[in-house]
């Protein structure tokens, strides 16, 4: 048998060190070297790990001895690559590294996202999102669009945009936040080290959105820096946070122009989860504002003191009575007359006309019409005549802007109505193609309007085939194709949830009357219950304790309270 000479023995040794393979789920020993991630056509995911001197990987593929996902560290790298066999089949990979690594991730048309404290990130796509949650302290940053003019949403302020030669963009810069200790001066050993531990972030992209710092699904469909609706500026004004928030990142220049122009916010108390079942109140005798549904979030109507138990801090409540709610409703009528129903002006006219005659004569109506922008046509009414001839005074066309139009009627319209009852009956496709604000940003202050949401979604090729058949009932089995789009469908079915309203998606333009008749009674399905907050003779008898918790529970099998407002009567 032939021996190796020690030398040959030595290098075949340090070779199997410099180059070892690795496979799905395999830990990969780390050491400091740079992590080079490449999936053309799937998912590149990165965050941080809990061990300190590992590299892991998982991928879509899921088999650990899937040849397809490769791991192999050499020469001062961990290199991880995913080959498709059937040349553009998807496979996602995530790969969890120690804090304060070097990553380089590329794409062809993946998106990359990551997640962590790094030294170093470089991220390279053709079409491909770029996403980002890192820490702010201190980002070092260089973003380049090769192919095309920057499209990006970031959660704090960048360096302007710079032209180069090739029709190439080039963002450039470093922000600092405002507690990072550099900034302060400090000079002890701890700032020191925080201060050094920025992060260096690169980022090229031919036709790709970055997103810095900012969650996907708030990100708008129209990402282009413009001049604010007077929709945004009336949410500016209203001070909500997380609205602001979402149309500052949208369009930060016009957002810092218009603020500066406003006197100091001054903010409402924001509600927590589960705030609906706490209260301030603490008289002797209370009256609390409920609805209860069952589990299609309708409305359950005939129920009676027996039907419902109440505790505060734990302790029974005596009920003193329960009547059904004969206040009037604010309602607000938001109507879409954006291009998608421009040639059918006519349908949205008689549409709104038969929802101001099906209310009840005692509620109030406010007209609100939405495309790029908002408009009111009537302010709160009861005057039907009156509401009636406002919907001669529009003309449709442009583009969608949904989520700011229902974001002004509830920070503008609703607002100085808080506390009375109020609701939404919004008119549209669902589709929003022009908002500043994301669906996403609008659900904590729909929950916080307090406002029930009754959302009727209406395809538009529904109304023009309706036209041209005369108005009548189309064959839903014949225009299958005539349907609302799924993130519209789920859109609604939140909205009407989180606000205790019901959503109507509608296949035959006769629901939408029978969806006004039904409102109409959903309205009327609430109740006033009365009890005694603290007993005779009870410990807590005191009515100077604060924030009782308040529970109001219906025997009912499969329904559900929503508490409103609380309110002293004794």
């Amino acid at each position: 048998m032939r021996r190796l000479p020690l030398k040959a023995i030595t290098g075949l040794a340090l070779t199997m060190i410099l180059f070892a393979s690795y496979s799905i789920g395999q830990d990969i020993s780390y050491s400091g070297e740079l992590i080079e991630i490449e999936n053309s056509f799937g998912r590149i995911d990165v965050s941080v790990s809990d061990e300190e001197n590992v590299v892991r990987i998982e991928s879509s593929a899921g088999s650990k001895n899937d040849d397809r996902v490769s791991a192999q560290k050499t020469g001062g790298r961990i290199l991880i690559s995913v080959k498709s066999n059937a040349g553009n089949e998807r496979i996602d990979v995530s790969v969890k590294i120690p804090l304060r690594s070097k990553i380089k991730a590329i794409t062809t048309e993946g998106e990359i996202r990551i997640s962590g404290n790094f030294a170093l990130i470089d991220a390279r796509t053709g079409t491909g999102t770029i996403s980002t949650e890192i820490p702010d302290s201190d980002i070092k940053y260089d973003l380049k669009w090769t192919a095309s003019r920057p499209r990006f949403v970031a959660d704090f302020e960048l360096a302007k945009v710079r032209e180069r030669s090739g029709g190439r963009f080039e963002i450039k810069g470093r922000y600092r936040a405002e507690n990072n200790p550099e900034n302060n001066n400090s000079s002890s050993e701890e700032d020191e080290q925080t201060v050094a531990r920025d992060i260096q972030l690169s980022v090229s992209t031919a036709r790709g959105i970055v997103l810095l710092n900012v969650p996907p699904n708030e990100v708008t469909s129209d990402l282009r820096e413009r001049p604010l609706t007077e929709a945004a500026k009336a949410i500016i004004r209203s001070g909500d946070r997380v609205m602001m928030d979402a149309i500052r990142r949208a369009a930060p220049k016009y957002f810092g122009d218009y603020e500066r122009t406003l006197p100091p916010i001054s903010r409402t108390p924001q509600l927590t989860s589960g705030s609906r079942e706490n209260s301030n109140v603490t008289g002797r005798v209370k009256r609390a504002a409920i609805t209860v549904t069952d589990l299609q979030n309708r409305a359950v109507p005939g129920l009676a003191a027996s039907d419902f138990e109440i505790t505060e801090n734990g302790l029974s409540r005596q009920i003193i009575s329960v009547e059904k709610v004969q206040a009037p409703v604010n309602l607000v009528l938001l109507l879409d007359v954006s291009g998608s129903i421009e040639n059918y002006v006519t349908f949205i006219r008689k549409a709104a006309r038969s929802f101001v005659e099906t209310v009840d004569a005692e509620d109030r109506i406010s007209i609100v019409i939405f495309s790029e922008d908002v408009k009111v046509l009537a302010n709160f009414s009861t005057d039907k005549t009156r509401l009636s001839e406002s919907l001669d005074t529009f003309d449709a066309g442009g583009a969608t802007a949904y989520y700011d139009s229902l974001g002004f009627a509830i920070s503008e319209s609703l607002r100085p109505l808080k506390g009375e009852r109020t609701a939404i009956v919004i008119l549209t496709d669902g589709d929003d193609n022009r908002s500043f604000l994301a669906f996403d940003s609008l659900i904590g202050a729909v929950e916080e309007s307090g406002a029930l949401i009754y959302p009727l979604y209406v395809p538009s090729g529904l109304v023009a085939a309706s036209a041209a058949n005369g108005l009548g009932d189309i064959d839903p089995l014949r225009n299958r194709h005539l349907t609302l789009t799924s993130k519209a469908d789920d859109e609604g079915k939140q909205l009407a949830k989180v606000s205790g309203g019901v959503y109507y998606p509608i296949s035959q333009l006769s629901q939408i009357q029978t969806a006004y008749e039904d409102i109409v009674v959903q309205l009327r399905a609430g109740y006033e219950i009365t009890f005694s907050s603290a007993s005779a003779g009870s410990p807590d008898n005191d009515t100077r304790q604060a924030s009782p918790t308040l529970r109001i529970r219906s025997k009912r099998p499969n329904t559900f309270v929503q508490i409103g407002q609380v309110e002293s009567v004794q």
